[in-house]
């Protein structure tokens, strides 16, 4: 009995101990692991390619669409928890600008340096790379525009790669799921024999809900009831897109704007995904047959789910703009003009704590945000700003802090409008690279919520910025909304006032670049910002706001400026003509604002010079300088 007593003794506390070494071997591995974790081998798939298709053949334009959205599925599902998957395709001023971005981070010292990579041949080998990561395909009707965003957001909800029905031998349909067999289908938005289930008729398949008798967005309903109330996706990111529409007409604008590289972000995100009119007067023009108001009412419904999803804390991130060239406007047989859709748009959006990151049309176009949203910022990136015996050395403020009668009229320029991480991406190598950068003081002003998109870009700005450059935040703040929209009693939704909230979200961003200047601020149509709005960017943007809607005055000592007015002209003697007769015109003021948009610092120096010929008494400032000067000049004209 001892010796078995004994032996069991020995026998367990070997299996203890063999225990103890596995756990101990596992720890290691899982720490080994964790320790490589965003340093796994790189994939990159160059698609450069199919900015040589014809566009005005249906079936190149049909094999463009699928390979770049099956990618974009793709790409957002393999990089949500580290940068993998890397893509080559957008293309600006005869630069690739995923080249751009990837050399300048391939260097030595940077954060991509002596990554390994394999290249890719073709989006086939980019599916079978990585189809343990996927659970299948999701498969859309060719038929129904709309199913091609449905698609994207069960894609990233369930790591699903979307394909468009298409049984054609050449399709990535085809391709993928009969020939390679790849992947097998898991979700079908249409019949499995290609036939539609959204018919605008009756109730909507799966539901108890009656058809909107709109082909468009019984689609979108279908989803609200099988995913969104379920709180099965992520309701603070969103995907304001164009659905496989776009084929119809691809070349309505630059080739790039079916905005599917744009989809990969979200998709990591598990956000949804819509493209819907804004405009409850009118049917929307790519669905003539819905009952007036349809898309209206259904996004609104989705966004004030979102709201009450997110607690009416956390606001929704929806990046993308009214595609005004394909849809929604006049340039589609609508009433509506762009600019108007564009504040109609933004005015419902704000009504329901949403902003949107504009990747408008013309640079709308981004690939890799998935990738590059791992880049690792600095906690913050201080900015210095101007003392008042700065300016006294410099004869602008007396010694007791008024303005000197030196005559001198002083202008500022709002750098603008880097409120999409589109834009910013796209416009770094020929706008900010410039050489004449540097020759003037400049206030770029950019949106800090595009560190979420484009952190990469906003890291080099300051990494890279001279004495002149100095950095605001761009319409509206953390985002562009409308904060009169935010404010009770709220037209739209009826929902409780947001503009405390909104303070709380822009606060995060502003500290990191150390912004206290919100260059521009949209009122559009919306209400004018009111006492508790002004109070609340005192608290985030204490050196300065410029609404459209506002008055000359301190709130709180925070500067408020009127915005003033756009100068448009690449002709340097017709642009500083417009900014001459604006000061000429109001001879009693001393601070002009003035707005240029996608402008080279070679413009800016070369305007300003211009300028100076024909009125030797302007002086442009730095928005330091500018903020700081017109507070001392309110507060002695208030006093007095």
């Amino acid at each position: 009995m001892f010796f078995m007593t004994s032996f069991l003794r020995q026998s367990a506390w070997h299996c203890m101990l063999l225990l103890l070494i596995a756990f101990i071997s596992g720890c290691a591995a899982t720490a080994k692991q964790n320790s490589h974790k965003g340093k796994e081998t790189i994939t990159i798939l160059d698609l450069t390619c199919l900015l040589k298709y014809d566009y005005t053949n249906p079936d190149s334009v049909k094999k463009v669409w699928d390979i770049l959205h099956a990618t974009a599925t793709l790409q957002g599902i393999v990089n949500r928890d580290a940068p993998r998957l890397y893509i080559k395709y957008v293309t600006a001023m005869n630069r690739n600008i995923d080249d751009y971005w990837w050399d300048m981070y391939r260097r030595p010292g940077q954060w991509l340096a002596g990554r390994d990579t394999i290249v890719l041949k073709d989006i086939y080998e980019a599916i079978d790379h990585y189809k343990y990561d996927l659970k299948g395909a999701v498969i859309y009707d060719p038929k129904v525009a709309s199913t091609s965003n449905v698609a994207s957001s069960i894609a990233g909800i369930e790591n699903l790669l979307a394909l468009r029905y298409d049984t054609a031998s050449g399709s990535l349909y085809t391709g993928v799921l009969l020939k390679r067999k790849l992947l097998k289908p898991q979700r079908w938005l249409l019949k499995e024999d290609g036939s539609s289930i959204f018919t605008a008729k009756g109730i909507i398949p799966g539901t108890d809900i009656p058809s909107s008798n709109s082909i468009k967005n019984d689609p979108y309903l279908w989803f609200i009831e099988h995913y969104m109330k379920k709180g099965l996706c992520n309701t603070a990111y969103a995907g304001y897109y164009i659905d496989q529409k776009w084929r119809d007409n691809p070349t309505a604008t630059v080739i790039n704007h079916h905005t599917l590289t744009n989809h990969d972000f979200f998709v990591s995100k598990r956000g949804f995904f819509f493209d819907l009119s804004p405009w409850d007067d009118e049917p929307a023009t790519d669905d003539v047959k819905q009952p007036v108001g349809t898309d209206y009412k259904t996004l609104t419904t989705i966004l004030r789910i979102a709201y009450d999803q997110n607690k009416g804390k956390t606001f929704c991130h929806i990046g993308g703009f009214p595609a005004w060239a394909f849809k929604y406007t006049k340039h589609a047989g609508g009433k509506h003009d762009d600019v108007p859709t564009e504040w109609r748009f933004s005015e419902i959006i704000s009504a329901y704590n949403a902003f949107k990151d504009a990747d408008a049309i013309g640079l709308g176009a981004m690939a890799n945000a998935s990738f590059w949203t791992h880049f690792p910022l600095k906690d913050q990136y201080p900015q210095k700003w101007v003392k008042d015996k700065d300016l006294m050395e410099k004869n602008r403020l007396t010694a007791d802090g008024r303005l000197t009668s030196n005559g001198k009229k002083y202008f500022l320029f709002y750098v603008g409008d880097y409120d999409a991480s589109a834009w910013v991406y796209q416009t770094a190598s020929y706008i900010w690279d410039d050489p004449d950068r540097g020759k003037v003081p400049m206030m770029w002003s950019i949106s800090p919520i595009l560190e979420r998109r484009a952190p990469m870009a906003l890291h080099y700005f300051r990494e890279t910025a001279t004495a002149n450059d100095y950095f605001a935040a761009a319409d509206n703040g953390a985002g562009y909304l409308n904060p009169g929209m935010l404010q009770s009693p709220r037209p739209i939704s009826g929902l409780p006032d947001g503009t405390a909230a909104w303070a709380e979200h822009c606060k995060k961003f502003y500290h990191r670049w150390d912004l206290s200047i919100t260059g521009f601020i949209i009122d559009g149509e919306t209400p004018r910002m009111n006492a508790a709005a002004l109070d609340a960017y005192a608290t985030f943007s204490p050196n300065g706001i410029v609404p459209q809607k506002a008055s000359y005055t301190l709130h709180k000592n925070m500067p408020v400026f009127p915005a003033g007015i756009d100068v448009e002209s690449w002709n340097i003697a017709a642009a500083a003509g417009v900014m001459h007769d604006n000061i000429k015109n109001n001879p009693g003021r001393t601070f002009y604002w003035f707005r240029s948009i996608l402008k080279t610092p070679a413009w800016h120096w070369q305007v300003v010079n211009e300028l100076k010929k024909r009125d030797p008494d302007t002086q442009i400032l730095d928005g330091p300088s500018f903020f700081q000067l017109y507070r001392s000049y309110l507060q002695y004209k208030t006093a007095e």
